[in-house]
């Protein structure tokens, strides 16, 4: 067993020795970008991204930012909900009931979308990875107490609790961002507590106590990387559910004040009144929402199949 273990370096080429944590990425991205489903996902995330982005530069006209402007275009063109104009040259996709550039509107929507979609789902993670790594990590009464709060939590429906959150606070996208991350925390605590409940009895557990470490530091220094995982792979999934609720609670009116706001949901609300003549006003955003959601959805069970041993195939 010496000899095979010293062959390498006998020959006199010694192995390189990667970083562990890099080199499970650099497999992780190899392994995903192999599979058709994985590269479609990625594409579609990397394309909404851009979008967002460079959405001042993408977007042939500017979005009315003053309260009231959009009003103001409408009547000195005569629109209303019974007559707004079609596609044309100038606007590929025509013009909503404000008189505003829908192609505009669904690429400037690319940003509010994704914005609040990272940033509630952000702070979901981090509430639920803090509380998942004190129930887990420390167990006893904390943990019972950990639990039956996320129980309690988990017995409200997801979107009701959100719509609750934002009730309370005010209209606004930092409610709508409080609202969607609040409601994902019991997740990501009941899976955190979950995967350090199964590594305390491996090995490296078990020799790291024999060698006198203390439970806090076991548990974040040895047991928390190997259980980060699954975290990763919940919330690249947690980013379709989160952008499905950005565009629900707009459709209830619960995310801005303000109707002529460039966000996927509030679109599907003014699209209602013209449904039957301008069915490319709720087309044109829902097919926006679809397809953002399946990139996340597509590259989340991609990572999945990488990170969790259990849905690997066989």
């Amino acid at each position: 067993m010496s000899a095979i273990a010293q062959a390498p370096e006998a020959a006199g080429t010694p192995a390189k020795k990667d970083k562990p944590s890099q080199g499970s990425f650099r497999r992780v991205v190899r392994q995903v970008l192999r599979q058709p489903a994985g590269i479609f996902g990625l594409a579609i995330v990397l394309l909404v991204i851009l979008v967002a982005i460079f959405a001042p530069f993408l977007a042939p006209y500017k979005l009315p930012y003053l309260p009231g402007q959009a009003s103001e275009w409408a009547k000195e063109l005569g629109l209303n909900a019974e007559h707004v104009p079609g596609p044309s040259a100038a606007h590929p996709l025509g013009l909503d009931s404000y008189g505003q550039d829908l192609l505009t509107q669904i690429i400037y929507g690319a940003r509010q979308t994704i914005v609040i979609g990272v940033v509630s789902t952000g702070i979901g993670l981090a509430i639920g990875a803090f509380l998942g790594l004190l129930a887990g990590g420390l167990g006893g009464k904390i943990d019972t107490a950990i639990m039956r709060l996320m129980d309690i939590m988990l017995s409200i429906p997801a979107l009701l609790l959100a719509i609750s959150i934002v009730s309370i606070m005010d209209r606004s996208p930092t409610a709508v961002m409080v609202a969607i991350g609040i409601s994902q925390v019991p997740i990501f605590t009941r899976l955190l507590r979950g995967s350090l409940l199964g590594e305390r009895r491996r090995d490296y557990v078990l020799a790291a106590s024999s060698l006198g470490l203390r439970r806090p530091a076991i548990v974040t220094m040895e047991m928390m990387p190997n259980a980060a995982g699954p975290l990763i792979v919940q919330a690249t999934l947690m980013l379709a559910t989160a952008v499905n609720s950005v565009a629900a609670l707009s459709f209830l009116g619960l995310s801005t004040s303000e109707p002529t706001a460039a966000e996927w949901g509030l679109m599907l609300v003014k699209a209602q009144s013209r449904l039957g003549s301008a069915p490319i006003l709720a087309f044109a955003p829902g097919c926006a929402i679809a397809i953002t959601a399946l990139g996340f959805t597509l590259l989340g069970e991609a990572l999945r199949e990488q990170l969790d041993p259990k849905s690997r195939p066989r």
